[in-house]
């Protein structure tokens, strides 16, 4: 594919995300990323009233969806869904009935818009992706996510193409190995440029947008917090010295030959409260199972604030560039 800036045509959309990833909201989105988009029903949001669409049409098939810290009840029906200027008539979606008030009250966002493999889609609905795809909507058939820093406004969300002006150098690519998450290999994992050896015999990762923190294969999740020097609190987190935040080493993920720094300043959050400042690490253990029994990790906002990264559905690959 080209390197071809956005254009407002009808091949590709970009929706820019104010305030939606911020460093804070929560942990419990998970990877979980079903293919059907969730309508949030609480009173603190705007809500769907499909009394009010004269396309809708619903069905009696209910849906429940688990993901990393809860669950949620929805029904499934079908209306026509505008993303960013795209129309996709007859899209599948879930209504939701009964969902907990966390965190779903104090989020920003109305709604979840699944975008992983349809062996994820809950109640074998047909993602929004492939459902553009299927009625030849975008230029390209991939998509490609831009999160701003420090809960700044301007992250961005681009369906059919690429936006140029959201990162340097090249996109470097790499295949994916599971289509059902958006999961790729890593072939080393490196601190301070000392390679671990946890990943000599292969790890996955999983790259997802909805998961807030990078987390860490569980067996490794206290050698990484020694070599870091953080220490755990009494409520779980492992927090550092903010003072000694600069002498705190960089990470490397190797992802198909190339070396991705991660430096201090992605994955240590700086927070104030009291008049003091508090410095947390952003790595948590893995929730999810590994599919192939090699070490998981799940690539969340702490390492795609660093990255562009673009999902590629035509050739089924990753690729990431300098944000």
């Amino acid at each position: 594919m080209p390197k071809e800036r956005w254009r407002g045509d009808r091949s590709a959309g970009r929706i820019v995300l104010n305030g939606v990833y911020n460093r804070h909201v929560s942990r419990v989105n998970g990877a979980r990323r079903d293919g059907c988009l969730i309508m949030a029903d609480l009173d603190s949001h705007t809500r769907f009233n499909p009394q009010q669409s004269s396309t809708f049409s619903g069905s009696r098939q209910s849906i429940y969806l688990p993901y990393g810290a809860g669950s949620l009840y929805a029904v499934l029906g079908y209306d026509t869904v505008n993303v960013a200027g795209i129309t996709v008539t007859n899209q599948e979606f879930g209504l939701s009935t009964q969902e907990p008030s966390q965190p779903f009250g104090s989020a920003v966002f109305d709604g979840i818009l699944g975008l992983a493999y349809p062996p994820l889609a809950s109640g074998g609905a047909t993602p929004v992706m492939d459902m553009m795809m299927q009625e030849n909507l975008l230029q390209y058939n991939l998509f490609a996510f831009y999160l701003s820093r420090d809960a700044q406004q301007g992250s961005e969300l681009t369906f059919g193409g690429v936006d140029n002006t959201k990162y340097q150098g090249q996109i470097h690519w790499t295949p994916v190995t599971s289509e059902t998450y958006w999961q790729i290999g890593i072939d080393g994992f490196s601190v301070n440029n000392q390679e671990t050896g946890w990943c000599s015999q292969g790890c996955q990762a999983i790259v997802d947008t909805g998961t807030s923190m990078l987390t860490c294969p569980q067996q490794f999740l206290g050698y990484l917090m020694r070599g870091i020097g953080a220490q755990q609190s009494q409520y779980g987190e492992y927090m550092v010295d903010c003072s000694q935040m600069n002498n705190l080493p960089t990470l490397y993920f190797n992802i198909n030959g190339v070396n991705l720094p991660l430096p201090p300043s992605a994955y240590i959050m700086v927070q104030n409260q009291g008049g003091y400042q508090y410095c947390m690490v952003g790595i948590s253990p893995t929730y999810l199972p590994s599919q192939n029994g090699q070490p998981l990790w799940i690539l969340g906002d702490v390492f795609l604030r660093e990255y562009y990264s673009v999902y590629d559905r035509a050739n089924n690959n990753v690729g990431f560039a300098t944000a």
